[in-house]
């Protein structure tokens, strides 16, 4: 297993080379084990998702800092994989991010991503998504990289701009935030190839997409253009609720446990847990 700081500089280096990735998206300790076995280069906890697990409750900002920062800590304890995390506007203002950037650093996550999103939604917008003003996003950009201690945490500037201002707001935010001094550019909602060429064509930072169109999913590409992470969304966890469902309601409507479908073998199940480990640790120290 190794230190915080050695997945840090795995982070770092994947951003500094040559190519994209898909990170896995992770949910629990057995979710990451199960990613870190099959050999992917990063983990990504999403807000959304660690709020489905933790909570149970949808996307709007219920999850708080310390519940969120916990999950990352499991996480990243089970499995030596470097975590980037989704966290949201640093839930509050400036301030707010610092003690997001304290809490999440001691958590051991590899990179995080603070937002210019208007979070949690304010009376009377209707759900409409709406950003910070940019002077804001700034100040919370510079107060995450005042509370940093270790130089290897990652940490990117993450706007929503492309589907929501259009993307000459999202080319001067992304410039802003550079200039703010942060290690990396979060983009969220690019649709065509015209505007994440136009954005590559300003920023010198390596760039983390979410939310891409079918038509930006080539990973040669997407190198091309210095994008270095690509998420794919959070499948893992939707198919992990498909077959809760279809296994408790097989058993609820009389099927016999032995008949179930999709249920994972006992050397499989071993294999997550670290049965072996736990077995050699209990002969040499007990």
């Amino acid at each position: 297993m190794s230190t915080f700081s050695s997945r840090r500089q795995r982070f770092r280096a994947l951003l500094s080379g040559g190519r994209c990735v898909h990170p896995a998206s992770v949910h629990d300790p057995i979710a990451a084990r199960i990613a870190s076995d099959l050999g992917f280069e990063l983990g990504m906890l999403a807000g959304s998702v660690a709020s489905l697990t933790v909570l149970g409750a949808p996307d709007i900002i219920v999850l708080t800092l310390s519940e969120f920062a916990d999950q990352a800590r499991r996480i990243g304890r089970a499995a030596d994989l470097p975590l980037l995390c989704d966290a949201d506007h640093g839930y509050g203002n400036a301030l707010n991010v610092m003690r997001t950037t304290q809490e999440l650093e001691v958590a051991g996550v590899a990179g995080f991503s603070i937002e210019d999103t208007v979070l949690p939604q304010a009376h009377g917008t209707g759900g409409k998504a709406q950003l910070t003003s940019l002077e804001e996003g700034v100040g919370k950009m510079k107060a995450a990289l005042q509370a940093r201690v270790d130089a290897d945490l990652v940490i990117a500037g993450r706007t929503s701009a492309p589907s929501i201002s259009g993307i000459d707001d999202a080319i001067r935010r992304a410039k802003a935030y550079q200039a703010a001094g942060v290690d990396a550019i979060f983009l969220v909602g690019v649709k065509t190839r015209a505007d994440l060429d136009a954005v590559a064509g300003e920023i010198r930072l390596p760039m983390i997409l979410g939310g891409v169109s079918a038509e930006l999913m080539d990973l040669d590409y997407l190198s091309s253009r210095g994008v270095r992470v690509c998420l794919q969304g959070h499948q893992p966890f939707a198919a992990s609720v498909q077959a809760v469902y279809a296994t408790l309601k097989a058993l609820r409507e009389g099927t016999a446990p032995a008949q179930l479908q999709g249920v994972a073998t006992d050397a499989l199940m071993k294999q997550f847990m670290r049965a072996d480990d736990y077995a050699a640790w209990g002969k040499g120290f007990l």
